[in-house]
């Protein structure tokens, strides 16, 4: 038995329209009345039809695909914030395809070549690097590229993050005035822009304030490093009594180093404080003070600027900082006065 396969000319009879009406109700964007939107609709339903986007694609050299890499979903702010990016992108009738990097090497090199053949309108580089050799590829192919949560140093290259570096000082700010006297820092990657603007403001603040960090450890965003680096902060004789770790998932891990296999306190002992705000923060099993990342508002930003570079290549780059706030639980030493 063979399946007649429904076209969109068939549509258009049933519904008593032209051809072109039928492909403006199922083109995103494009100006369709009310009323001829109903009975296209209507009737696609009846005759269980289904728009080509491939064949779309073809004739308007538009895919309505966007290419995201991101290097890792372990860190639970991804997941959240890339759902609300592939939402956020449908409602501009876009789709997302997703693609995993290099964890260790940190880069698209090896991804870029699938990531251009699928045709894709734009990308979204969530967490990852691209060389200039890599951007000019995408330049070539009229690929509009934007990092989400991660800059580098081109201003050609549009970015948008939240004010790490500001994050960094309120943290520092927040613990001088609990009364720390001997304060660490527990890195992520060192190579992330993100980790580095958050030392950053973090040192500067101490520094501002005639202090010095105690001591120093890298985790490199990751669970068992972060337990090591733990470990190594917490074995001599002297300890740190405030602990600010570069994000909530390796801070996870650091609190439950402490208590389980060190019996310290937190924070009677010591104090955690992580950056993220992702919801394992709020659960009452870690309460964690922390930095929030304003992900919907990286989100919108992030959609905003590609849309316009796909719809305009000419379009300035933007590199967008958004500043987030300190969430104050129960993981450090509130000072005293302080408005939570």
């Amino acid at each position: 038995m063979s399946i007649v396969k429904v076209t969109s000319l068939d549509v258009a009879r049933r519904a008593g329209v032209s051809q072109s009406a039928v492909s403006r109700v199922f083109t995103p964007g494009a100006s369709a009345s009310a009323k001829t939107a109903e009975k296209v609709r209507k009737a696609a339903e009846d005759l269980g039809y289904r728009p080509n986007n491939i064949a779309r694609a073809m004739v308007s050299g538009k895919s309505r695909m966007i290419g995201l890499v991101v290097a890792y979903l372990n860190n639970q702010f991804y997941p959240e914030a890339l759902e609300k990016l592939s939402s956020a992108l449908q409602d501009q009738g876009y789709h997302l395809l997703i693609f995993m990097a290099n964890t260790e090497t940190d880069n698209m090199d090896e991804v870029l070549d699938e990531i251009l053949d699928y045709q894709v309108d734009g990308i979204v580089a969530a967490s990852v690097s691209m060389s200039s050799v890599l951007l000019g590829r995408c330049r070539s192919a009229g690929v509009p590229v934007v990092l989400f949560n991660r800059s580098q140093d081109d201003d050609d290259l549009s970015a948008v993050t939240s004010d790490n570096y500001a994050g960094g000082r309120k943290v520092a700010q927040f613990l001088l005035a609990g009364g720390h006297e001997r304060i660490a820092y527990l890195a992520g990657w060192e190579g992330a822009s993100t980790q580095r603007d958050r030392e950053l403001g973090f040192n500067d603040a101490l520094e501002g304030a005639g202090r010095t960090l105690f001591a120093h450890e890298v985790g490199n965003f990751h669970t068992e490093s972060a337990c090591e680096a733990t470990r190594r902060l917490f074995s001599g004789p002297e300890r740190p009594d405030a602990v600010f770790v570069a994000n909530d998932h390796m801070a996870f891990a650091v609190m439950d180093t402490l208590r389980f296999e060190m019996g310290l306190s937190v924070p009677d002992d010591v104090s955690v404080v992580g950056y993220d705000d992702v919801p394992t923060a709020g659960w009452p099993a870690y309460n964690l003070t922390t930095v929030r990342q304003p992900a919907n508002q990286m989100v919108n930003e992030t959609i905003k600027t590609l849309l316009a570079q796909i719809e305009d290549p000419a379009a300035s780059a933007r590199r967008i900082a958004i500043d987030g706030p300190l969430i104050v639980r129960r993981s450090a030493r509130i000072p005293k006065g302080w408005k939570t």
